[in-house]
């Protein structure tokens, strides 16, 4: 059997999906006692990771200690490309100092529509060099050309990339079966997918790891691994 069919044909319960998915928080204005809480739910629930602002690593590393559980942030984020990348790669040393064993990052998307590949390429290589923890690249794939879309798996690969993303949000992607599948069938071998952008529901959260991503990026994991989604329930 192959390891596309074998995925195709997975089966998990709801809650068998928990150690699939980063507990997305990143509301503004989020204190202390609910980021405490975030991470006890990542902990009840056996979730892959929290995902939570540079901000609050240490407080969540600290409370997820001994766990297994990883402290994922995210970085040039919630709008990408506008940070230097001195600046990038610096905070993302500091970020990882502080306790995050996962790194989200934003690219440069102007510069690879200028065909400016090579400073893409180094933007993206200078955060996996400094920080020294698995990178994940978001690429924001509807706001690319076929061929820049090529380019921007290509070039994020060779800069070190450990995850290739879809998207940084829903705000750019509904995550889907299809976006997931052309970043797969691309991936080298030992570079893995994380899906993102409004996932909501358990269906639709099997419909991604079936079509190849090994991480589910969610603030509505709670609901997905309990399979309580309705018409109200959101996700970044």
């Amino acid at each position: 059997m192959t390891e596309t069919t074998t995925r195709s044909e997975l089966t998990l319960t709801p809650s068998e999906m928990a150690p699939f998915i980063q507990h997305t928080k990143i509301d503004v204005g989020s204190t202390r006692e609910e980021m405490i809480a975030h991470a006890q739910e990542a902990i009840s629930y056996g979730f892959n990771a929290a995902m939570v602002p540079a901000s609050w690593v240490p407080l969540v590393a600290a409370e997820l200690a001994g766990t297994g559980i990883g402290i994922a942030s995210a970085l040039d984020f919630p709008t990408v490309g506008v940070m230097t990348s001195a600046g990038k790669a610096a905070e993302a040393a500091e970020i990882a100092r502080l306790g995050a064993t996962q790194l989200d990052i934003g690219v440069q998307l102007g510069w690879l529509k200028s065909g400016m590949f090579d400073e893409f390429r180094e933007d993206i290589a200078g955060v996996v060099r400094a920080s020294g923890i698995p990178v994940k690249v978001m690429l924001e794939l509807p706001l690319l050309s076929d061929a820049e879309k090529e380019a921007a798996v290509e070039l994020a690969m060779e800069a070190g990339a450990s995850y290739l993303k879809n998207a940084s949000s829903g705000q750019i992607e509904t995550a889907n079966p299809a976006s997931i599948r052309f970043l797969v069938d691309r991936a080298r071998d030992g570079v893995l997918v994380k899906a993102s952008g409004s996932i909501k529901g358990y269906a639709q959260g099997l419909e991604l790891l079936r079509a190849g991503a090994v991480l589910l990026g969610t603030s509505a994991g709670i609901a997905i691994v309990t399979d309580s989604s309705d018409e109200n329930t959101t996700s970044y």
